[in-house]
């Protein structure tokens, strides 16, 4: 495949790793770079079998593009449809979504899980009390310099769960190909490969339901065993400690002419 590459635009300390497999298996690409303040990106070849990887902005404007694969954005990725398909596998299968200016319902939990619900970039999820969250919202609409958040801003909010651990799994026709923990919680010992039961967990979900031909699942451990925590897209997901070549040789494997 051609592989269009977008420079680091979220600082990912293992970004350039893509370049160095890209060459190291002779593969074509190029690198491009949004024009200020567009949509628009320059690109010379006139392939159609193309893969590209950069920003959630490169992933969503390329999946309109006539390439195969190019773009696996949308489609399986949002909460509402995966949701259905893995059920109470999903650590927050219990959520719901309502706008960013909504009034929530704290009177069942002082502290919930608040998340943007489709544009996964816009604010960071995490655990917010009621003041938190308010200030949150005071802050961001009365932000001049804001405009990425609207009233309109879909959120998805749940009950918070203590996580022990949390990984990312990349998945391509529906096998595991490479993992990476991500986050460490309580006194456990680190731990540098994914757990074994993890990994089949991954895998056992990838079977159960199809959310793309390639794609991220993050995973987390919790008192309740391994659970999903979201799918991501694969041409936009920071790579952790995974191994990229197996990725990139996955996507040629299965894409191959």
């Amino acid at each position: 495949m051609y592989y269009i590459i977008q420079e680091n635009v979220f600082k990912d300390p293992r970004y350039n790793e893509i370049f160095n497999v890209v060459n190291e298996l002779g593969l074509d690409y190029e690198v491009v770079n949004f024009e200020p303040n567009s949509n628009l990106f320059n690109f010379k070849t006139d392939r159609k079998d193309v893969f590209v990887y950069g920003s959630v902005k490169l992933a969503k404007i390329a999946s309109g593009f006539n390439w195969n694969p190019g773009s696996f954005y949308g489609n399986n990725h949002e909460f509402e449809k995966y949701s259905k398909g893995y059920g109470k596998n999903v650590i927050n299968y219990d959520s719901y979504i309502t706008s960013f200016s909504n009034e929530i319902d704290w009177s069942k939990n002082a502290r919930l899980f608040i998340k943007p619900s489709k544009e996964a970039k816009v604010f960071t999820g995490k655990v917010f009390n009621k003041n938190e969250w308010e200030d949150v919202v005071f802050n961001t609409l009365n932000d001049k310099n804001n405009n990425r958040i609207n009233e309109s801003t879909l959120i998805q909010i749940s009950k918070p769960y203590t996580l022990i651990k949390e990984a990312r799994i990349w998945i391509v026709n529906k096998k595991v190909i490479t993992s990476s923990y991500y986050k460490f919680h309580g006194n456990i010992d680190y731990e540098e490969e994914v757990a074994g039961d993890g990994l089949e967990f991954a895998e056992k979900m990838a079977n159960i339901y199809n959310v793309a031909d390639a794609y991220v699942m993050d995973i987390v451990f919790t008192y309740d065993g391994w659970k999903i925590m979201e799918v991501n897209c694969i041409n936009s997901a920071g790579f952790y400690k995974g191994d990229v070549k197996k990725i990139i040789t996955a996507l040629e494997d299965y894409y191959k002419v």
